[in-house]
Order: C-alpha cells, then sequence, then structure tokens
C-alpha cells in the first residue's frame, strides 16, 4: 500500500531540489565527531536498538549496509496502545514513530558508531515531528533506549554534539526507554532494498 502523503509531495518538488535540501541541513558522517561513550561489554556478541527518525524505509536501508549489523526491522515503537498497525500509526494518534530495530553484534560495531550514523546519514535531528516532506509525531526522531548504558551513550552524544555546534540548531531528538517494538507490516520491510526504481527511495534515501 502506497502512502498518500509521500505520492502527492512527489508531484511537486524534484528530485535535485530535495538532494540539495538534505545536503544543506545535514552534514557528512565524516563531519561528525566520534561518541565520548559507548558500550564497555565487548564480550557481548549481541545487543540490539531502536532508531526513530522518519519514514522507516530509509533508517532501514542505511542500517542493513553496516558492518557488525546482523538483523533489522522496520515497524513502530513509543506509543500507549498495546498494538500497531500501518493504518492507526498513519494517523498521528496512536503516540508511535515509525522506528527500526537494529541487531548487532558489540565486538564488530558499538552502539555509538550507530548513533553517528543516525546523527549524520538518517535525518536531520534538529527538526521537531517531522523528516522532510513527512509531517507528524509519527514522524519524529527518537533513540528508543533499551538499558542505561544506551541513555548514557545518547544523552552524551547529544550533549556533545550540541555544544560543537555541528548543526545550526539544537538537536531535537528525544531519548526514551522502549517499552514495545512492534514489527510493521512485511510490504514495509527492506522496502528501500526491494524497490530502488521507487520515486520516494530515489529521492531522499538513495
Amino acid at each position: 500500500m502506497m502512502r498518500p502523503a509521500k505520492w502527492g509531495f512527489w508531484m511537486f518538488a524534484t528530485a535535485a531540489l530535495c538532494v540539495a535540501c538534505q545536503a544543506a541541513e545535514a552534514p557528512s558522517a565524516r563531519q561528525l565527531p566520534p561518541p565520548a561513550t559507548s558500550e564497555t561489554d565487548t564480550m557481548t556478541h549481541h545487543a540490539s536498538a531502536v532508531f526513530a527518525g522518519g519514514c522507516f524505509w530509509g533508517v532501514q536501508s542505511i542500517f542493513q549496509h553496516v558492518r557488525g549489523v546482523t538483523a533489522t526491522r522496520a515497524g513502530y515503537d513509543g506509543g500507549a496502545r498495546a498494538d500497531a498497525t500501518y493504518e492507526t500509526v498513519s494517523t498521528g494518534g496512536t503516540g508511535h514513530a515509525e522506528s527500526v530495530e537494529v541487531e548487532y553484534d558489540p565486538t564488530v560495531v558499538s552502539y555509538g558508531t550507530l548513533m553517528r550514523l543516525f546523527f549524520s546519514v538518517a535525518l536531520d535531528p534538529t527538526q521537531v515531528n517531522r523528516q522532510f516532506p513527512d509531517v507528524g509525531s509519527q514522524y519524529r526522531s527518537v533513540l528508543f533506549v533499551r538499558n542505561q548504558e544506551q541513555a548514557e551513550a545518547a544523552r552524551t552524544y547529544i550533549r556533545q554534539l550540541d555544544e560543537t555546534h555541528v548543526f545550526a540548531r539544537p538537536i531535537a531528538t528525544q531519548i526514551v526507554p522502549d517499552h514495545g517494538f512492534f514489527p510493521a507490516e512485511e510490504e514495509h520491510q527492506n522496502f528501500a532494498e526491494r524497490n530502488p526504481g521507487n520515486p520516494y527511495i530515489l529521492t531522499y534515501d538513495c
């Protein structure tokens, strides 16, 4: 099922303009400093984290190509309801955000590195309740942390980025304990990989 908001916007935007906007808003990964803190337990070979940063199609596609990431799932997190579907979340009334659950091997890639990619590639973290053409609380920027170590690393890195003024405006990304991730429908899983010629993917994610 296609997204009305995304396809409506496509009628009024050009790929060149959108790419230029992204380049002006977000620095490249090489411009962001590495996090000052991250996991210290490198004896564990499995960990997971949840990232929300606008449309989950693109966010998932970024983490899928990271060495050390073992699995990704598009889904919904942060809502008060005991379930979540694309139809209900799209109303903006459930409290959920489009999210991506990332499973990774901390001995290969750290949570800090995943955060660095998230802030430098996946989104403009200074936007509130939107990412580019997608508007609403379901597109807000959130780090859904699953333990105290992730929470502390997230707080420290956001403070670090704000203090160094890497972005022109303060980072709006929330840090919220993860209380329940719901996988999205199959049609949304690996969407960018399966639909590389999709106009939305070409404009915002390629």
